[in-house]
């Protein structure tokens, strides 16, 4: 073989490690592994709650639902990718997407309601072994996330897509999550309303803040197609002013019953998520307007969630070991 070909053949096999390189590159993004912490949060915070009120846990069944959640999610996420592929939205501005990578919508829509059937069937032998309303209160979860992004409805395209997330991963999520590890009798007495408003409101803003920074960086694509997210209203200098409140609201619901005796003083371990929640409001507040810079906000807002719910979640488990040690 001749030099130039030689160098040719160099040139073509280096493209070829390239473009390979970028499609797995589009493959981690578009399988989004770090953004099913907040599909297993609940159950995780609903664990650490039961621990440290001293109550009985149920490893299976914890398992269970872990399981259940992340297949669920993955329905979510796929789902979505075909509803937005529909739309057009995700055409240019989201090379990731599932559909775009494959081209088979309808195949990444079967896959989707593969994972959905699945899961909700591992929800309902959850329900099975505590309570009927663990897998109603997560049909309703459910229902949430098709309401956001599925058709008729598409209340995300209105700008409602944060109060439903809140909803689902909040208050909804948390309440089939305790009931889901309580034993049989006591998942009889109902829904534990009370208890899944204290202990899933601020995890779950953090959640909402999530999607809310998803939005920043594609905001000309989805006004261009319809889709009025809080981004595209508010503008992004505004809508980045927000996201200090968010964290500031989260921190409030899960501090206050601390301050009140409710929760031990280690329940302030969800503190540890504030480093990322500091970077992504430096991040937005200086480049809020840069969508190439700020492609990753919602990944800095993701580690505050996931750093935030884990600690919180710590801290209510620990909370008779810290007391004990304390008291020696």
């Amino acid at each position: 073989m001749s030099e130039p070909q030689v160098v040719a053949s160099r040139y073509a096999a280096g493209a070829a490690d390239a473009a390979a390189a970028d499609r797995g590159r589009l493959w981690r993004a578009a399988v989004k592994w770090p953004m099913y912490a907040v599909a297993v949060m609940p159950v995780l915070l609903a664990a650490g709650w039961r621990l440290g009120q001293g109550l009985a846990l149920r490893p299976d069944q914890l398992l269970l639902f872990l399981l259940a959640a992340v297949l669920l999610l993955g329905w979510e996420n796929l789902a979505n990718d075909v509803f937005d592929a529909d739309t057009g939205v995700d055409t240019h501005g989201k090379p990731h997407s599932v559909v775009n990578l494959t081209g088979r919508r309808d195949g990444v829509l079967a896959l989707a309601n593969g994972c959905l059937v699945v899961g909700l069937a591992l929800m309902a032998l959850v329900a099975l072994r505590s309570s009927s309303a663990v897998l109603l209160l997560v049909l309703l979860c459910c229902g949430l996330g098709y309401l956001y992004q599925g058709p008729p409805f598409r209340l995300g395209y209105r700008g409602l897509g944060e109060p439903l997330c809140w909803l689902a991963f909040g208050p909804c999520a948390t309440a089939a999550a305790l009931l889901a590890l309580a034993p049989a009798g006591e998942a009889a007495a109902g829904v534990p309303w009370g208890a899944a408003l204290l202990l899933g409101s601020g995890p779950a803003l953090a959640t909402t803040l999530v999607l809310f920074c998803s939005h920043f960086h594609q905001v000309e694509e989805d006004a261009a197609h319809g889709k009025r997210s809080p981004v595209v209203r508010l503008g992004t200098r505004r809508a980045a002013g927000l996201v200090p409140w968010f964290v500031a609201a989260a921190l409030a619901l899960q501090w206050a019953p601390v301050l009140l005796g409710w929760w031990p003083l280690s329940a302030l371990l969800g503190a540890i998520g504030l480093p990322p929640a500091r970077a992504l409001i430096r991040l937005l507040g200086d480049d809020h307007h840069r969508p190439e810079r700020i492609v990753g906000s919602k990944f800095l807002a993701l580690r505050f969630q996931a750093l935030n719910g884990l600690g919180l979640a710590c801290g209510l488990a620990l909370g008779p070991w810290i007391g004990v040690l304390a008291r020696r």
